[in-house]
């Protein structure tokens, strides 16, 4: 009797050094714990890069940065450093930390973000309404600010504000002033540091399957929704084009309604 064949599944090929997109650059990717932050870290690190991944969390950075080094193949470096982006300390104190250990920063990924449960206006607690702006706007400033000095020409920003910067949600006005206030802030960025070759890109991704629809609405159709992977090579996209290319804006949407 003939031995049944067996199919083994085909190994992943790594890449050569010289294939490496992102070799010898640095990146900083805010909320790197989970996600799309997650997602991110490991795409750029699959190209070479060293990524420094953030979060409130030690243990869940940890664990992220051990996903991010797995799947990426070992081809970047995975640095995991604890940074609350809201406190004006802990951010500064992180990127001392890059200035100290890599003297410079060619990526920003400013991630780091939370949402809201709906809550119309009259019951939106003062509490709420902070909490909204410190991490999704406050935030990206003070990560922007302290990074524009390691940054030089050819250096990239790019600031996740979901599809609420533009598109309008009822019962989220905590969380949508906070977006579209941060995509004022990115345009005039743009502006400002385009004489310096600094590239500034506005990331605005819509409904993605992430832990985060656990807040907003548990039976939201995920199925139907981006995954996490999708932004991550759309924010790839962005950081490879061409010195002489500048995107102002990466509007990602799925391919069926969701909401």
């Amino acid at each position: 009797m003939a031995a049944k064949k067996t199919q083994s599944k085909p190994k992943t090929k790594s890449k050569a050094p010289g294939e490496l997109r992102l070799r010898g650059k640095i990146a900083v990717v805010t909320g790197g714990s989970r996600g799309i932050g997650q997602a991110i870290a490991r795409a750029l690190a699959g190209e070479g890069c060293t990524v420094i991944i953030t979060g409130r969390g030690k243990s869940a950075l940890s664990r992220s940065a051990t996903r991010v080094s797995r799947k990426g193949h070992g081809r970047g470096k995975v640095v995991p450093l604890v940074c609350d982006v809201r406190d004006p300390d802990a951010v500064a104190a992180l990127f001392a930390k890059v200035k100290q250990r890599f003297r410079k920063l060619d990526l920003l990924i400013n991630n780091a973000g939370v949402s809201q449960e709906p809550t119309p206006v009259e019951e939106t607690s003062l509490e709420l309404w902070h909490e909204m702006l410190d991490t999704n706007l406050t935030g990206t400033f003070l990560c922007t600010r302290a990074a524009l000095p390691l940054m030089r020409s050819g250096a990239t920003i790019i600031n996740n504000l979901s599809a609420a910067a533009k598109q309008v949600f009822p019962k989220f006005a905590a969380y949508t002033a906070a977006k579209t206030g941060a995509y004022g802030f990115t345009l005039s960025l743009r502006e400002e540091l385009m004489p310096r070759g600094i590239r500034v890109t506005a990331l605005m991704p819509g409904a993605t399957a992430t832990d985060i629809w656990d807040q907003i609405m548990p039976n939201a159709p995920r199925e139907k929704m981006m995954n996490v992977e999708s932004t991550a090579q759309a924010v790839l996209y962005a950081v490879l084009l061409p010195p002489n290319a500048n995107l102002s804006e990466l509007l990602l949407t799925p391919t069926a309604g969701v909401l």
